[in-house]
């Protein structure tokens, strides 16, 4: 609606994980690091924590361009699954032909794939989101596929990323073999106000495509009421962020201030945002 009034080619707070408007503050470059280091030096197991909206997601979508088509990729969205179903969602991923099998063919499988990947010289990575709602029979899984090895190296490099509560539950004492072969973790936090001001800035130049400079801009004023109601949450930064520039093209206006974004948040609390 506000698109042609601001003149962007693009909404510039959207909530899906584009790579494109990716803002790489320090921790989100320090935790990309710590994933492309795991992945490029075969350390098999890499955990990315962090709380609701921080850009996990995200950031798991620019890993994967980051690695490039050499790296043969698996990426599970949805991980509450059984021990065969997920074994049939990886081999899925990793696009192996098959027919329907049990967990001992998915597993001889994808063996196989990996054996044959190796040997071209190629990486296998599977990365698997919102891994705090796996249970502990599904996390058992996924250890028993770093398994799969050659007397040299780890045949499958494995990324779990997952809300605090992950680290929570790879703290019991019945995951422990589990939580002992992840050697690179790497916990995200949320942004301070000086980096929420350049999450606004990056995002509406993103959404900009190239084109003529848009005519609108965030005060100090509306930085400050955005990182309070968000307190440094990409996924809420976004929401208000949305919000405020619709009440900036209804009261036909580029610049937005701290009224228009308290009359944001106020949408969004009422909302039960």
């Amino acid at each position: 609606m506000y698109k042609d009034y601001f003149r962007l080619n693009e909404e510039p707070f959207n909530i899906t994980p584009d790579p494109r408007f990716l803002y790489l503050t320090d921790q989100h470059r320090e935790a990309l690091d710590h994933l492309l280091y795991g992945i490029r030096h075969r350390k098999g197991f890499i955990c990315l924590t962090g709380e609701v909206g921080a850009g996990k997601t995200t950031l798991c979508r620019t890993l994967l361009a980051r690695l490039g088509p050499q790296v043969r990729t698996a990426l599970i969205l949805n991980p509450i699954l059984t021990e065969t179903q997920l074994l049939r969602a990886v081999v899925a991923e990793f696009a192996i032909p098959t027919k329907r099998q049990d967990r001992l063919g998915y597993l001889n499988l994808l063996n196989a794939f990996l054996l044959k990947t190796s040997a071209e010289g190629r990486d296998a990575v599977l990365i698997i989101d919102e891994a705090q709602n796996m249970s502990v029979d599904g996390l058992e899984q996924v250890r028993l596929l770093s398994n799969l090895e050659t007397e040299r190296q780890k045949l499958l490099q494995i990324v779990l990323v997952g809300q605090p509560e992950l680290r929570a539950k790879l703290a019991r004492p019945n995951l422990r073999q589990l939580a002992q072969r992840i050697t690179v973790r790497y916990h995200l936090g949320q942004m301070d106000q000086r980096e929420t001001q350049e999450y606004l800035r990056h995002r509406l130049e993103v959404a900009r495509g190239g084109g003529i400079a848009p005519v609108v801009r965030f005060d100090a004023g509306a930085v400050h009421e955005i990182f309070r109601f968000s307190k440094g949450t990409p996924r809420l930064v976004n929401a208000i962020g949305d919000k405020a520039l619709l009440a900036g093209y209804v009261h036909r206006t580029g610049l937005i201030d701290r009224r228009l974004a308290r009359l944001a948040a106020a949408e969004l609390k009422e909302a039960g945002r």
